[in-house]
């Protein structure tokens, strides 16, 4: 369990957030993001509020600490540390009682101040940046706000793509039974994906592409496939009815039923590549798991 509950001295009389940062030396910001979220107990494991006068020299505090799995970190420098993220794992804990994710690992490795840059969705593979501490993460999230990277992804799609497209359409909640679903239209936020084919599978009517979002939105390449009619193969979400979504969502669904409806036990969307420059040094990082995408077709029934 990612999140272990801890006990510490307390002086009682004492506002909660004063003695976190005076006396336990948290950063105001943690402190408060750690009441908020109901993570700091009494002595009775009631929750603190913000504001709250200490009556007792204990409190617990719920605290996120790493372990890890094996996933090893694929490239790191001083300032950062870039991981090779597999299929079907969160990069944050969704709750208190999430066995594992990727931050286990950042944290595993580089400690508590050390924190994601950026997300990808549980199902896509491939590259995700790490901070290794709260200033350096403040300046590549900035970084990741204002664009100052390259980033491509690879994907296996169905039906055959033969010449590079530009997919401009904007993007919007669908606003219908699935809540995450979004879809392409003429509203919503402007939106830009460049698809390039690489190589196509004529017996199982599949094209491994080249995916690069010029801009980052939710779901972004799978939608803007989805809309040309060429949805990622295994997609459990666009190119299914609302029942399959429902059930993949409520985890219920079966795994030989995904497989036959949308063709695969995973998503075949993965970041392959990223590039950006950092304290007058360019990076140019290539994932290392991308054979498993040529792998795939070369292994198809012919």
């Amino acid at each position: 369990m990612p999140f272990i509950l801890k006990e510490y001295p307390a002086h009682s009389g004492e506002k909660i957030q004063v003695h976190l940062v005076k006396n336990l030396k948290m950063k105001t910001s943690i402190a408060q993001k750690s009441i908020g979220k109901g993570r700091v107990f009494d002595e009775k494991l009631k929750p603190l509020k913000y504001g709250d006068i200490l009556e007792s020299d204990i409190i617990y505090i719920a605290q996120f600490e790493g372990h890890t799995r094996g996933l090893k970190p694929l490239f790191q420098s001083k300032f950062f540390a870039i991981f090779d993220k597999p299929s079907g794992i969160v990069v944050h804990p969704i709750s208190k009682n999430t066995e594992y994710c990727l931050l286990d690992e950042v944290r595993y490795y580089f400690g508590p101040d050390a924190n994601l840059v950026h997300r990808i969705d549980a199902e896509t593979s491939g590259l995700i940046m790490c901070a290794k501490d709260r200033e350096i993460e403040s300046k590549l999230k900035l970084m990741f706000e204002e664009k100052k990277y390259k980033k491509s992804y690879l994907a296996i799609v169905r039906g055959e793509i033969k010449e590079s497209i530009s997919i401009d359409t904007s993007l919007q909640k669908e606003g219908k039974n699935i809540g995450v679903r979004m879809e392409a239209g003429v509203e919503g936020k402007k939106s830009k994906t460049i698809i390039n084919p690489i190589k196509y599978d004529k017996k199982n009517d599949l094209t491994l592409v080249e995916a690069i979002p010029v801009t980052g939105r939710q779901h972004q390449i799978r939608v803007h496939l989805y809309s040309i009619g060429h949805t990622i193969l295994g997609d459990p979400i666009y190119g299914v009815d609302d029942d399959f979504a429902n059930d993949y969502l409520d985890k219920v669904l079966d795994e030989k039923r995904r497989e036959e409806v949308s063709g695969s036990h995973r998503l075949w969307l993965h970041a392959n590549y990223l590039e950006f420059s950092y304290e007058g040094v360019l990076y140019k990082i290539y994932s290392k798991n991308k054979e498993i995408y040529e792998k795939f077709l070369s292994e198809l029934p012919q």
